[in-house]
């Protein structure tokens, strides 16, 4: 069978463990190149893992014939930049998430991919991970009934290192990341969610920032509807006095809540008054069931992965929408 070799684009530090050795673990796959601007630390991590090239270009390494697919894994900024680079060069591209820092860019990504037949993958990783399949099966058996609500709860204490005006971290750089921690970590449950209770087609929020640490949004509170009838509800606040992490999906026989980050038991309860409580740990490598999918659709198997342009653009409109108007005040 054949192999598909990947070359990654930003080998920072989401790929030193989350994503990167799985690339080269994962069956029928390995890592024949890695970018980074810096070519010493491009260098430095090729020695490391065990990767034979590196590239302080990325048209150098997206032009190498001996790749095959490339993974993107810059900031959001440039993910249109790369994966038009790479549509052009015939490559299937692999991208970090949020998919770009609005929606009208994740649609020229996707509406390029198209043109030249490239298939195109956002990491949303949880799609294909263990615990989270565990919960879809679940609600999918109809176990939990009719699904009537959801509602994401998601907060934690403000951190030092965002405190420092001239070497804030590019998360809350709304010019290199589209937004500020919410985008970076909301995105995931708010693409689960999609995958496993349909499409959100109306959004209404608040976004403001309640310490004004850095340019941008720190809290941000909002309501959606599904296009399937269900409500939702979540508050995110980066600013407060303990960290919690909890997402209940509600129906009418039982309901399930679990953490989005982390190990943390999910926890079941029936309308009958039992109680059910599942400890699903995941991976070491946490994108590689993810990625595995991605391999097993690019040997030909259609419809193997579960995370495309368009899911993946779907989430950052959601974002946009609730972001909107915090978005238009610091114009």
């Amino acid at each position: 069978m054949k192999i598909i070799k990947w070359g990654i684009i930003g080998c920072g530090n989401v790929t030193e463990v989350k994503s990167g050795p799985a690339f080269q673990k994962a069956p029928n796959s390995a890592l024949v190149a890695v970018m980074r601007r810096d070519a010493k630390l491009a260098e430095d991590y090729a020695k490391r893992h065990n990767v034979p090239k590196w590239y302080s270009n990325a048209a150098d390494l997206i032009n190498d014939p001996e790749v095959d697919a490339v993974y993107i894994a810059t900031p959001p900024s440039s993910h249109k930049e790369y994966t038009i680079l790479c549509a052009k060069a015939g490559k299937p591209v692999y991208v970090e998430k949020p998919m770009a820092l609005t929606f009208e860019e994740c649609n020229e990504m996707i509406s390029v991919c198209k043109e030249h037949n490239v298939p195109l993958f956002v990491a949303y990783y949880r799609r294909a991970l263990p615990r989270f399949l565990k919960i879809k099966e679940i609600i999918d058996q109809g176990k939990l009934g009719n699904i009537r609500h959801v509602n994401c709860v998601l907060y934690h204490p403000f951190e030092e290192r965002y405190d420092d005006e001239i070497n804030l971290p590019w998360t809350v750089l709304p010019h290199i990341s589209g937004g500020g921690i919410f985008v970076d970590l909301a995105c995931h449950t708010l693409d689960f969610l999609d995958f496993v209770l349909g499409p959100i087609k109306s959004v209404r929020g608040h976004a403001t920032s309640q310490l004004k640490a850095y340019p941008a949004e720190d809290a941000v509170s909002m309501s959606f509807l599904f296009e399937n009838g269900i409500h939702g509800s979540g508050i995110w606040n980066f600013a407060s006095f303990e960290r919690y992490d909890n997402t209940e999906i509600v129906g009418d026989k039982g309901k399930i809540s679990f953490s989005t980050f982390g190990n943390d038991p999910i926890h079941i309860q029936y309308a009958n008054g039992e109680k059910e409580s599942l400890a699903i740990e995941n991976p070491l490598h946490i994108q590689q069931p993810f990625i595995e999918t991605v391999i097993t659709e690019l040997l030909g198997k259609e419809g193997a992965s579960p995370s495309k342009g368009i899911s993946g653009a779907r989430t950052t409109w959601v974002i946009d929408e609730v972001l909107k108007e915090f978005r238009e005040s610091k114009s």
